[in-house]
């Protein structure tokens, strides 16, 4: 049912870090138990800012999907697609830009911030100022209700839910809209219909947001509705006019609390990272190496885990015995910063061993990888054509 769908989507960066496993992907495992995921390649993002370099797009997304699948995305779970791939999106994304008014584009804050950040670059393309319209339509083409992100996404969100309320606003106001509400409801049997009947006038007469909660809900778990009468009946309870596109929700998710190697964020751009899959070698070299408390000069030398790099690192890796001993340990220059160290590797290493397993078999025959996005690619192509089949109707475009 789409009312409980997930969406979420990556540029294609190439080979993904730790951040971005703490950040995202440990997250979209447990999302994908408990709904029903879309998890895309955002190749045509990735042109709003790397339009003069596509040569790398290509590689770096299948790289980025192996992670994906080594972090433990199961696409017998999950739907694993490339945004262009479903031409839908592109499509979706030119219709809604008919409605959307420029000074919505203009506000969004990261698009000061990103002009500012990236000022070696010329962003001054329609292109970049519409990319948080095409983050909108690859929401809305799958009529998502959750989008995971953090709190500096926002945003994005509330763009995305003005636009599709904007949408609904113009184009949701069928002829003998009220009659078709009022025959879909009987559709859903006496129980549900008198049920559906009586939490809609508490919502429109009390105000009662509990009443629209449960009218929603019922709604979604009435199986003998068509896609259309659903949607009528959505909107039907607010007094709206026929849910065309659905206004996601933001599903918060916790900052990654992952620092880099030199208590930065990790980060690609910093050079602090450890991929996800990088050779342990490699991995134990770089723990090593860290900066840590510079009033450790000598082995002798008492420190402070509160001004080193490497006790970020342990509040991920490692747990509150180990805390306990690095806290003393170090303050009392009871152990040195090498052995300080040891724990954090291991934790990471053994963080990584699943992964390097699960992403063997893909290794070894890459067409398995191709053939997932391929079936994805489909499946998630079927829900955006059905969505612009309504949406070209609603406009006039319909031609039947």
């Amino acid at each position: 049912m789409y009312s409980e769908r997930v969406l979420s989507g990556m540029r294609p960066t190439g080979s993904l870090h730790l951040g971005h496993y703490h950040g995202a992907l440990k997250n979209w495992v447990k999302l994908q138990s408990e709904h029903e995921c879309f998890f895309f390649v955002a190749d045509w993002h990735a042109l709003t800012t790397s339009y003069d370099d596509p040569s790398i797009i290509a590689k770096s997304t299948w790289d980025m999907v192996i992670d994906w699948l080594a972090a433990g995305v199961d696409p017998s779970q999950a739907t694993l697609f490339i945004q262009s791939r479903v031409p839908e999106h592109a499509e979706l994304h030119l219709l809604l830009s008919m409605i959307t008014p420029l000074s919505w584009l203009e506000r969004v804050p990261t698009y000061k911030d990103q002009i500012e950040k990236l000022s070696h670059k010329d962003l001054g393309t329609y292109g970049f100022l519409g990319y948080p319209l095409m983050q909108s339509a690859d929401i809305l083409i799958y009529r998502a209700m959750f989008v995971p992100v953090g709190e500096d996404q926002i945003p994005h969100i509330e763009i995305t839910r003005e636009i599709a309320r904007r949408y609904n606003h113009i184009y949701g106001r069928e002829p003998g809209f009220e009659e078709k509400a009022e025959a879909a409801v009987k559709k859903m049997g006496s129980k549900k219909a008198r049920l559906y009947d009586e939490l809609r006038t508490r919502y429109l007469q009390d105000g009662d947001e509990e009443a629209l909660e449960s009218a929603r809900a019922l709604l979604a778990d009435t199986q003998n509705l068509s896609i259309g009468d659903r949607e009528r009946l959505f909107g039907y309870l607010e007094n709206k006019g026929k849910v065309i596109l659905v206004e996601p929700q933001a599903l918060l998710t916790e900052a990654s609390r992952m620092p880099g190697l030199d208590g930065q964020k990790m980060s690609k751009s910093y050079g602090n990272g450890i991929f996800l899959r990088e050779d342990p070698a490699a991995v134990t070299k770089k723990v090593r190496g860290m900066p840590t408390d510079p009033a450790r000069v000598r082995r002798t030398d008492p420190g402070s885990p509160d001004k080193c790099p490497v006790w970020q690192l342990h509040q991920v890796y490692t747990d509150r015995d180990t805390h306990d001993w690095v806290q003393s340990g170090c303050r009392s220059a009871g152990i040195g910063c090498l052995e300080c160290k040891q724990p954090v590797i291991d934790g990471i290493l053994a963080e990584q061993q699943p992964m390097f397993e699960r992403a063997q078999q893909y290794l070894d025959d890459p067409t398995l990888v191709k053939s997932i996005v391929a079936d994805g690619c489909e499946r998630a192509r079927a829900i955006a054509q059905e969505t612009m089949r309504d949406v070209r109707e609603a406009m006039g475009l319909g031609y039947a």
